[in-house]
């Protein structure tokens, strides 16, 4: 009974997607539009509608009596992004960089209670001479390239407020001086979506980032490749830097973003 029983019920729920679909196409559509756009006839598209009214999904305008979605379908996806594991949904990424590159990635959000940026996921560097770096390391904003990409789609006054209590520690000959010089790198990390660590938090190393964004385009977080100095190659930048685009677009895909512009 139930095998023969599943057709039918598979192509209910075909329809069911059909109705949803077709409403999702514009704000308002009649009767005789939706039967048309989902190749069904008035009456079966009428069953359709009258339950999913019921159950709140579609609504009815009286005077038109046009049918249009209400919010309940996004309140649904809403509630599942709440539930996105952002660790659990780099980690698939951070495994392929790792294994093209070799090389150590880290993702890193910022903390605001301290005006920093903290590793919360990481792999090693398969190679002997590599960063060393634990999940829960603090390091400043301004002399780390996550810290940069943190910075840069935010604006110029929250910046300023953010780096105002900051201490500048010259860590090597690289490091920027004031809040001023980070400032002024910003604009060019937004137009080409990635920053650099030139050696300007520890000498020998290098490091690339690039944001990751949530379902309203605000930059939560951001995926780095280090390298030391003597291993990094230059003619491959654009080669890591496409990498770790792939990789912010499907994480930022994951928690609901699907325009990442790089």
């Amino acid at each position: 009974m139930e095998s023969s029983q599943k057709p039918d019920n598979v192509a209910a729920v075909m329809k069911v997607f059909a109705v949803l679909e077709g409403l999702a196409e514009q704000k308002e559509m009649s009767l005789a539009e939706l039967a048309q756009r989902t190749l069904m006839s008035k009456s079966t598209a009428y069953r359709f509608l009258q339950t999913m009214k019921g159950l709140g999904y579609v609504r009815q305008e009286g005077e038109t009596e046009k049918y249009g979605l209400t919010l309940k379908l996004f309140e649904l996806g809403a509630g599942t992004l709440e539930h996105v594991d952002l660790i659990a949904l780099a980690d698939k990424e951070m495994k392929k960089l790792s294994e093209a590159t070799h090389e150590a990635i880290h993702l890193g959000m910022l903390d605001d209670n301290e005006q920093c940026v903290v590793y919360i996921h990481k792999y090693d560097s398969r190679f002997n001479l590599c960063m060393h770096s634990r999940i829960g390391k603090r390091n400043p904003l301004y002399n780390t390239g996550l810290g940069k990409a943190l910075l840069a789609w935010q604006d110029e006054a929250e910046v300023r407020r953010r780096l105002a209590q900051v201490t500048f520690t010259q860590f090597t000959d690289n490091t920027l001086p004031n809040i001023d010089a980070v400032v002024d790198q910003l604009p060019t990390i937004r137009k080409q979506g990635y920053a650099v660590d030139d050696e300007e938090g520890e000498v020998g190393v290098h490091c690339l980032a690039a944001p990751i964004f949530d379902r309203f385009g605000k930059v939560v977080a951001a995926l780095s490749i280090s390298f030391p100095v003597v291993r990094f190659d230059q003619d491959k930048k654009d080669d890591y830097v496409a990498q770790l685009h792939q990789a912010g677009r499907q994480i930022s895909d994951g928690l609901g973003y699907h325009d990442y512009p790089f």
